[in-house]
């Protein structure tokens, strides 16, 4: 039985009032960089604030993708983690792309080594292999579709329906998306340790301080708390689910920066970031990595930049733009 007792104190967002604070000085030179070396900057959802308000697109994966894809800008800036950087290299061979800190990693991309998705595919040649674009650019050219959170069913129902599927690298995302689309799967036993810090049980606690409060989570929760959420989507899905939702407050599951937009956009609700068992919420260290005085440095130097052997970009642009075609 859950009880109303917390270790902490709720991290709850309330309706944004007034305008946004001026930027900083730092904040003007990174714009002023910016302009000078024709670059775009591109910040992923879970970013602090103070890179998202500079960014010229903050969005999820695939949206990041498709904007690293169509950019005429010379040099690309992608605050988020590494495979991320290296998704807008394999569709941009020719630009710089530079990533604000080269040790921003991901657990999950880590849990899925290139050279054993290759042993498995060699014992399983019939399988097919969908890749969660959380993955290294090497295991990408091992693929034969990329997805996102936002788009997984949609490319699971396009693979045909002779071939079985191999989905890499998380389980939770896996087994939600096969619950969608009543495709049987292969899960690769990889997680997001962030998201799997959420437990319903904690979740069920801070739902007792907030009653009226909706909840919603990324499918790389684990299941008991997609089960019991209100809403199960991507991060670009929140935004829109709460907008057009009559409920006025949201316990957000998922890396509270996506809080930072959702104030944004949507800024008459309150926002209460979805907390772990021993947390008010739960951030990523590998998304924290990145800072604003980074952002300044690495668009001043143009480093550190993303690079990769030609053979094993032309092989992971395949699947990436497969996605991208099935996706529109």
């Amino acid at each position: 039985m859950a009880t109303t007792t917390l270790n902490y104190e709720p991290m709850v967002f309330n309706p944004r009032k007034g305008e946004e604070a001026p930027l900083s000085a730092i904040q003007q030179e990174v714009l002023a960089l910016k302009k000078e070396r024709n670059a775009v900057i591109l910040a992923h959802n879970y970013q602090v604030d103070e890179i998202q308000r500079v960014a010229d697109y903050v969005g999820d994966s695939l949206g990041l993708a498709y904007c690293a894809a169509e950019t005429d800008a010379d040099c690309i800036v992608f605050c988020g983690v590494h495979f991320m950087a290296e998704t807008a290299k394999i569709v941009n061979p020719s630009k710089t792309v530079i990533l604000p800190d080269m040790d921003a990693g991901c657990s999950l991309a880590d849990s899925c080594p290139a050279e054993k998705l290759a042993a498995y595919k060699q014992a399983n040649p019939n399988v097919y292999v969908v890749a969660y674009i959380n993955c290294s650019a090497a295991v990408k050219a091992l693929c034969d579709v990329i997805c996102t959170s936002g788009n997984a069913k949609k490319i699971i129902d396009n693979v045909p329906a002779d071939r079985d599927i191999l989905f890499v690298p998380d389980q939770n995302l896996g087994q939600w998306v096969s619950k969608q689309t009543g495709r049987e799967m292969q899960l690769w036993p990889g997680s997001c340790y962030a998201h799997v810090l959420f437990t319903q049980q904690a979740i069920e606690k801070i739902k007792l301080q907030f009653p009226e409060a909706m909840v919603v989570a990324h499918p790389e929760c684990v299941e008991t708390v997609r089960d019991n959420a209100d809403e199960v989507c991507s991060t670009e899905k929140m935004i829109g689910y709460c907008r057009d939702s009559d409920a006025e407050q949201f316990i957000v599951v998922t890396e509270p920066g996506m809080i930072h937009r959702l104030q944004r956009e949507v800024p008459e609700k309150t926002f209460i970031a979805g907390p772990t068992d021993t947390c008010a919420c739960n951030e990523c260290r590998f998304m924290k990595m990145n800072t604003i005085q980074k952002l300044r440095d690495c668009l001043r130097d143009l480093s550190p930049q993303i690079e990769m052997p030609e053979a094993v970009r032309k092989e992971a642009y395949v699947p990436l733009k497969r996605m991208l075609d099935w996706s529109k």
